[in-house]
């Protein structure tokens, strides 16, 4: 329900189903089915699912630990194709430093890792998150 209310905040990620684990300080855990409609040409998941589950992770991971006088948005973000991408994809959002409360906004940069079900890696994103105090 919960990952069902993130979607209705930010509707894109309804494209992806995904469902939330653990959702903490210092880590998210989502996941998303391997369904026809986040598949590709090859019968895989699609690289563009991927990088919407690392975003959703990332960002509930993001909101979940900065201080409440600070705000997020992702600024950009790297990845890589490490495997094919079959089955349930699980996505693990953690900081690559500790979230603080600035007077000025900040790189935060977030490393998400995306397994298959063997616990495979098959996708790792680096996002660079701006924190920035609320106005």
């Amino acid at each position: 329900m919960f990952a069902r209310a993130v979607c209705w905040r930010a509707p894109y990620f309804a494209s992806i189903a995904p469902r939330i684990a653990v959702l903490e300080p210092g880590r998210c855990e989502a996941s998303i089915a391997h369904r026809r409609k986040v598949t590709n040409h090859i019968g895989t998941v699609h690289a563009i699912a991927l990088c919407n589950l690392a975003e959703f992770a990332g960002g509930l991971m993001t909101d979940a630990s900065i201080p409440p006088s600070m705000r997020w948005i992702p600024k950009g973000m790297t990845v890589e194709y490490l495997g094919k991408a079959n089955g349930r994809m699980r996505a693990v959002a953690t900081p690559d430093i500790a979230p603080v409360e600035a007077t000025q906004g900040y790189e935060l940069p977030v490393t998400v890792l995306v397994t298959d079900p063997s616990d495979a890696p098959v996708f790792r994103a680096r996002i660079a998150m701006w924190v920035s105090p609320k106005r």
